[in-house]
C-alpha cells in the first residue's frame, strides 16, 4: 500500500475536523452561516429560474372568409359592424392606458413628496 493511502484514516480525519471546528471563535461561525445561506439563495434562484419557461403559443389571427358573390351593401353593413367593434376596443385601449397613467402620475406625486 503506498504511504499515502497508509496515513489515511475516517477516525483520525474526524478527529481533525472536530478539533478544526471546536476551535473557531464565534464570529467565523456567524460567517460560516452567512456564506453557506448567500450561497444556497443563489443555487435556489438558478433553479427556479431553469423551470420558468412559458410554454409556447403562436399567436393566430384568424379572419372571416366571404363568399364572392356578397352585395355592396352587405360589405358596407359589415365595415360599419367592424368599425363600432373597433372604436369600443379602442375606447377600452385609451381607459387602460389613462389608469395606468394615473397609477404612475400617483407614484411620481408620492416620490415628489419625499423629495427623490
Amino acid at each position: 500500500m503506498p504511504t499515502f493511502l497508509a496515513r489515511l484514516s475516517p477516525t483520525n480525519a474526524y478527529r481533525d475536523l472536530r478539533f478544526f471546528l471546536r476551535t473557531r471563535e464565534r464570529y467565523e461561525w456567524s460567517f460560516f452561516a452567512l456564506s453557506l445561506t448567500i450561497t444556497a439563495l443563489i443555487i435556489w434562484a438558478f433553479f427556479v429560474d431553469s423551470h420558468f419557461e412559458k410554454p409556447y403559443k403562436p399567436n393566430i389571427i384568424y379572419f372571416q372568409q366571404w363568399t364572392l358573390d356578397r352585395t355592396d351593401e352587405q360589405i358596407v353593413a359589415q365595415q360599419k359592424i367592424d368599425q363600432a367593434k373597433r372604436v369600443i376596443a379602442e375606447r377600452e385601449q385609451k381607459a387602460r392606458e389613462e389608469k395606468l397613467r394615473q397609477g404612475f402620475k400617483r407614484l411620481d406625486e408620492k416620490l415628489d413628496a419625499l423629495g427623490i
